[in-house]
């Protein structure tokens, strides 16, 4: 195995093949940590859409703002929050995130089909696979699209709560094909970027807080990826 310099501090010398086989852990940890709080945000708004006393008391209620607006909140804390928390408090907080997340998009479940959310979910899955894949084996520095995708994703959100008022439709369908563009980009920037994070500390309890924040990174990547394309492709009820 060739030694590769790298700036770790104390450690300067490490070999490929322990880079490898240490990333490939890390990047399953991501993975995994993502994975899950789909699954506990998939079955919470679920379970919230098949019951009609939480449909109304969350969704036809003034609470409906709270419900709205309590993921934003949590995931700023997290995002500002995470390298002052334990890993365990950091972990907790990110699955009362994607528990939240379930709370806020279980009234999608009221407006679109089973089959067609099903069929929206494969192609979100097939597409963000692909697109991550490129971005863990690309060999091409995606940092410069950074500030392109940043952008994006800001004009998205200013167009949206826009639309709040306007009501517009073909303002909706606009963000969604540019919101289907920004993501998939951000999928695999973001994966490079946690792959690069890698290399960047030793030091174990930090490396799990970065585990998290990129299953963070990269679980905001697929849910709005997955809402966009249901808008465009879901059939409504």
């Amino acid at each position: 195995m060739s030694p590769l310099k790298t700036p770790l501090g104390a450690r300067t010398t490490v070999y490929a093949g322990d880079i490898d086989l240490g990333l490939r852990q890390f990047m399953l940890k991501v993975y995994n940590y993502m994975a899950l709080a789909l699954v506990l945000t998939g079955f919470v708004a679920f379970g919230v859409s098949t019951n009609a006393a939480l449909v109304s008391t969350l969704y036809m209620s003034p609470l409906k703002w709270v419900v709205m607006l309590a993921p934003l909140g949590i995931v700023m804390f997290l995002s500002f929050k995470i390298q002052s928390l334990s890993l365990s408090a950091a972990r907790t907080t990110f699955w009362v995130y994607a528990a939240s997340v379930g709370l806020s998009l279980g009234f999608l479940f009221l407006v679109y089909t089973g089959a067609s959310m099903a069929r929206v979910f494969f192609i979100t899955a097939a597409t963000f696979g692909a697109t991550s894949l490129y971005g863990y084996a690309t060999k091409k520095d995606l940092s410069s699209f950074g500030s392109f995708l940043f952008m994006g994703l800001i004009g998205i959100v200013i167009a949206s709560v826009v639309n709040l008022f306007m009501h517009s439709s073909a303002l909706t369908f606009a963000i969604s094909v540019i919101g289907v563009l920004v993501f998939t980009g951000l999928t695999a920037y973001d994966t490079q970027a946690i792959r690069q994070s890698y290399l960047e500390h030793e030091d174990e309890e930090l490396r799990g807080k970065k585990a998290i924040y990129g299953a963070l990174r990269l679980y905001l990547d697929f849910i709005n990826l997955f809402v966009m394309l249901l808008r465009l492709l879901g059939d409504r009820k």
